[in-house]
Parts: structure tokens; C-alpha cells; sequence
């Protein structure tokens, strides 16, 4: 008979805001902090936290391998581009959720030229 799970530990996690790790690859012009992701929480396939985009900035082209990402707009302007050569182009505003598959070559931009994303 398999042994039950330790749900105490290999249960529910909270992160609370006051914990976020900050000692995540950067991007010039965003920041971010992770709350959910394989060190933190055993994630396999999924990374959560907070990303400030500064204004009028944008990463480069790039992918997260086999993570999925979602992201939630809270404020500002999310522009995406997408595609081999980037030739899909998306906008989300606060309240948006945008899911980014694995492998897919995409850029973040923020579509606002004075405040952060």
C-alpha cells in the first residue's frame, strides 16, 4: 500500500508580499521578484511573481524554455509581440491576463511612455 501524501508539507503554499525573492535573472528595464518557482516551492513547470516594467521599456526577444507563464496586469499598458520574427503583436490593460506557452519566442513591452507596467 502507497504511504499518504505529507500534505503539510507537500501541500498549499502562501507567499506573502514581504517575501518575495528579488535574486532572479534581471532584465534592463523591468524587475523581478519570485514567489512561485522550483527553489521556493517545487514548482516543475511554472514561475509566479512580480514584474515592474519601467516606462517605455521592452525586454528582447527570448522564451522560458518549458515554463509556462501567466502574467495579470495591474496597471499600465502591456504591449506583446510574439512569433519566429516577433510578427504577432498583442495589447492587454489592467485586469488582463496574458499566458505565454513554452518555447515561445516572445517580447514584453510597456506600451506606456511615463509610468511602470
Amino acid at each position: 500500500m502507497k504511504p499518504a501524501p505529507d500534505w503539510k508539507e507537500n501541500g498549499v503554499r502562501i507567499v506573502k508580499s514581504g517575501d518575495l525573492d528579488p535574486n532572479t535573472p534581471q532584465t534592463p528595464g523591468m524587475t523581478r521578484a519570485a514567489a512561485i518557482d522550483r527553489a521556493r516551492a517545487g514548482a516543475e513547470k511554472l514561475w509566479a511573481g512580480t514584474v515592474t516594467i519601467h516606462p517605455n521599456a521592452k525586454t528582447g526577444a527570448h522564451h522560458h524554455g518549458e515554463l509556462e507563464s501567466v502574467i495579470y496586469v495591474l496597471k499600465g499598458r502591456a504591449r506583446m509581440r510574439w512569433g519566429e520574427r516577433l510578427e504577432f503583436v498583442a495589447e492587454a490593460e489592467p485586469g488582463d491576463f496574458i499566458y505565454v506557452p513554452p518555447y515561445v519566442p516572445h517580447q514584453e513591452i510597456n506600451a506606456g511612455r511615463d509610468d511602470p507596467l
